[in-house]
């Protein structure tokens, strides 16, 4: 794997060098934008809006628009910015992980120790493990303010993960959302039964990507000249009224089915 980023984890005064990895990658097929015409591939260029040219990468900047004149940055801009954040991800304080609502998270990343570093990097993971709390803090990464959380992971290792700000969470006030409509009793019981009924263990193992290996059995076939069966468009009537009682006793007697087989 190649590091992303190379830095520092700061732990009260403690500094502890480190390199990042991405801990995940895309598991989707990779395919092609092809020219519908004559199936050529289809080719993204940088063009200058003027002259029409293609313009290379090395001659690309950045610039921010202001008063209708442009400010060029360059690396030394950036770095200058909050030179602090650039190389250090400074722990801010500690948090219970179980505090942070699902939909702050996003992308995660291995940290590794660099040299001379394993102590206090084993110091910080053992720490972390028995609290059963996680750092918060925010670091700067290819140009742009990262809010990431330092946790534990799988007992060896520590994982950054990187949150969204809150002002990225947008609100659903504009959703119509039932708040204040209660559940018939009945129905509440059932569900709970269904709930308690299919509880497990979380084992992410259990869950593949089929979809992938589907389209790709379509591919096989149609490199083979097979026709492919056209799926049917199924339509619901949403305004059709919903028997849940019947719904609940049928998923419930399902889930029994499937419990018994396996």
């Amino acid at each position: 794997m190649k590091s992303i980023w190379n830095g520092a984890i700061g732990f009260g005064l403690v500094n502890i060098p480190v390199k990042m990895y991405s801990a995940v990658e895309d598991s989707k097929l990779d395919l092609d934008m092809l020219d519908k015409s004559d199936f050529s591939n289809i080719k993204f260029k940088r063009v200058n809006e003027k002259s029409g040219k293609e313009v290379k990468w090395e001659n690309i900047v950045k610039g921010y628009l202001m008063d209708d004149k442009y400010v060029i940055l360059d690396a030394d801009d950036y770095a200058a910015a909050s030179p602090e954040k650039t190389k250090v991800f400074s722990i801010e304080h500690f948090v219970k992980e179980a505090e942070i609502d699902s939909v702050y998270f996003e992308v995660p990343y291995f940290l590794e120790p660099q040299k001379n570093a394993e102590n206090a990097y084993n110091l910080l993971l053992k720490a972390l493990q028995k609290t059963k709390m996680a750092g918060i803090g925010t670091f700067v990464m290819r140009d742009k303010e990262i809010f990431g959380m330092i946790r534990p992971y799988d007992d060896h290792v520590l994982i950054v993960n990187r949150l969204r700000f809150a002002k990225q969470i947008r609100v659903y006030d504009d959703l119509k959302i039932p708040t204040k409509k209660t559940p018939k009793p009945g129905e509440m019981k059932m569900a709970v039964s269904l709930i308690e009924q299919t509880s497990e263990k979380f084992d992410p193992s259990t869950f593949t990507d089929t979809y992938s290996a589907d389209l790709l059995k379509i591919i096989k076939r149609k490199a083979k000249g097979k026709k492919v069966k056209k799926v049917e468009d199924t339509k619901e009537d949403s305004g059709k009224v919903v028997d849940l009682m019947a719904q609940l006793k049928a998923s419930l007697e399902g889930s029994k089915k499937t419990k018994k087989v396996s």
